[in-house]
């Protein structure tokens, strides 16, 4: 096509800019993704503490129940349930889900 023939579609909608997130915000989506790093980095450091290899008189509680996997649990947890509700408070209530 020619560029005489071509020309932009007028648009009624303003342009929106980019938005930064709040520093609160940020902190909060920060804390699982953290919390889970160092639950990696305390197992990474004292491997005794995840026992896998002793399976003399282990139960289900001594293998799941370990303080590093609790940790990962945990921040894993915090950042797929948790966190979504509270950047949403505190970006003002504002939901993402178009029919909420």
């Amino acid at each position: 096509m020619s560029s005489e023939i071509v020309t932009d579609i007028p648009s009624n909608d303003p342009q929106l800019g980019v938005q930064r997130r709040p520093v609160r915000a940020l902190a909060v989506q920060v804390l699982g993704p953290v919390t889970v790093v160092c639950g990696i980095v305390w197992a990474v450091a004292q491997p005794y503490r995840i026992v896998l290899r002793n399976s003399e008189g282990r139960g289900f509680y001594d293998y799941v129940f370990q303080g590093p996997l609790l940790v990962i649990l945990v921040g894993l947890v915090f950042a797929l349930a948790i966190a979504p509700g509270l950047v949403d408070d505190l970006a003002g209530g504002v939901s993402r889900d178009p029919e909420a």
